[in-house]
C-alpha cells in the first residue's frame, strides 16, 4: 500500500472473490454463478437506440424497473431500493444502520466482517450448531444490527420463514437484514413480510437464478422509510449507480421470469443427483437449498481435492478458514458439468487410494 493510505484502513483485510483464472478454459464451479444464459428476451433487449443512448445518464431512480419488480413481488415501487449488486446494499445497510453494532452468524458470507471493519462497526458473531445450521435463538433480542444469509453461505441450509420470523420479532428496534440472493433455489422468501415488520430489509440479486451475474444489478424490499435511508446514503455517494443497459435488461428479465423459474428447477433437479452421488462416495455434505454444495470427504484434504480438480481443469472454492479448510464449496453446474466434476473427483478419490 502506498503511504498516502488513511491509517483506518491499513489493517483492512479485504474481500477476496472467487478466482477468474484466464490460463485455460475451466468448468467453473467456484462463483455460484447460473450455467444458464440470461432469457431469450434479456439477449434480444438491447438496440442501436440503447447503445446511442449511452451519453445520456440513466435514470437514478430505476422508475420502469422498480415498477415491474414492485408487482412481481406484491409491494409498491416505494418499497423497492435499486443498486450496482447486492453487496453496495449490504454496504450502505451497515453504513446506515449499523451505528450501534452488528451480529450475524459465525460461518457465513465472508463480506459481512469486511463491511463492519470497512466502517468501524463493532460486531458479534454467533457459532453455528454442529449441523451447520443457524443459532436462532443466539440471534434473537441481540439489540443489535442483524444480518442473516437465507439460505446461508457456503453452507446451503435455509431456515424455514417461522425461524427468520422469530429473529425479527426479537429485535423490533433494530433492522434485520435477510440476504436473500440463493432463496430462488429451494428457500424460503421473507418479501412478503415487510409490510408486518418495518424493521425489514430483504436483499436480492440477479447474479444467481436471474443469470446476470456480470450485468451487476441487485435490489432490496423494504418499508418505505427504510428505504429512504438506502436512497439517502445512495444520493450521497453515486447517484446513477445503475447503468442505462443494466436498468433495461433487469426489466427484461422481470418479464420472463418463468424463465429464470424453471432454470432455477433445473439447477435443484441436478443438485439433487448430485447430492445423492457424492454421498453414494462418501461425502458428508449438508441438505442445499442454494445453487451449490458444501462437501467434505473423510479422509481427503479439501485443499488437495481443490487443487486437484483445479489441475484438470474444474475449478471449486476453498477456503482457508481451518474450521472449513477440510470442505469444499461445489456450484451446481449443468448435468454434463456435474457429471465431469463426479468422474473428476473419483479420479482424484483413485489416486489417493480411496476409491
Amino acid at each position: 500500500m502506498s503511504r498516502f493510505l488513511n491509517t483506518k484502513y491499513a489493517d483492512l483485510e479485504a474481500y477476496t472473490p472467487g478466482e477468474q483464472p484466464r490460463d485455460k478454459q475451466y468448468i467453473k464451479l467456484n462463483t455460484n454463478e447460473s450455467p444458464y444464459p440470461p432469457s431469450p428476451q434479456v439477449l434480444a433487449a438491447l438496440t442501436g437506440q440503447d447503445l446511442e443512448d449511452l451519453r445520456l445518464y440513466s435514470d437514478p431512480e430505476g422508475t420502469a424497473l422498480r415498477e415491474k419488480l414492485a408487482a412481481l413481488y406484491g409491494c409498491q415501487p416505494g418499497n423497492v431500493f435499486l443498486s450496482n449488486g447486492s453487496d453496495d446494499i449490504l454496504n450502505f445497510a451497515f453504513m446506515a444502520f449499523a451505528q450501534d453494532g452488528a451480529v450475524f452468524p459465525g460461518l457465513t458470507y465472508s463480506f459481512y466482517p469486511v463491511f463492519a471493519d470497512l466502517h468501524k462497526v463493532p460486531y458479534a458473531t454467533v457459532p453455528l450448531k454442529e449441523d451447520f445450521t443457524v443459532d436462532v435463538e443466539g440471534l434473537c433480542g441481540t439489540g443489535k444490527f442483524t444480518v442473516l444469509a437465507n439460505p446461508n453461505a457456503p453452507t446451503g441450509i435455509a431456515l424455514p420463514l417461522s425461524e427468520v420470523e422469530k429473529i425479527l420479532a426479537s429485535n423490533p428496534d433494530r433492522v434485520v437484514v435477510i440476504d436473500e440472493a440463493y432463496v430462488d433455489f429451494g428457500g424460503e422468501s421473507a418479501a412478503g413480510l415487510i409490510d408486518q415488520y418495518d424493521n425489514l430489509l430483504v436483499v436480492m440479486t440477479y447474479s444467481k437464478s436471474r443469470s446476470m451475474a456480470g450485468a451487476r444489478l441487485g435490489f432490496a424490499l423494504a418499508s418505505r422509510p427504510i428505504i429512504q435511508d438506502l436512497e439517502k446514503i445512495k444520493y450521497s455517494t453515486n447517484p446513477y449507480n445503475v447503468n442505462r443497459l443494466t436498468l433495461k435488461l433487469g426489466e427484461a428479465a422481470v418479464d420472463s421470469d418463468a424463465y429464470f423459474r424453471d432454470n432455477a428447477k433445473k439447477i435443484m433437479a441436478t443438485r439433487e443427483k448430485t447430492t445423492k452421488a457424492l454421498r453414494a462416495l462418501g461425502f458428508t455434505l449438508p441438505d442445499s437449498k442454494s445453487n451449490f454444495l458444501f462437501v467434505k470427504k473423510e479422509g481427503l484434504d479439501g485443499g488437495l481435492l481443490y487443487q486437484k480438480l483445479k489441475d484438470r481443469g474444474i475449478l471449486i472454492r476453498h477456503f482457508s478458514d481451518p474450521r472449513i479448510a477440510q470442505y469444499n464449496r461445489v456450484t451446481v453446474g449443468t448435468d454434463e458439468e456435474m457429471e465431469a466434476f463426479l468422474e473428476a473427483v473419483k479420479a482424484v478419490m483413485a489416486e489417493e487410494g480411496l476409491a
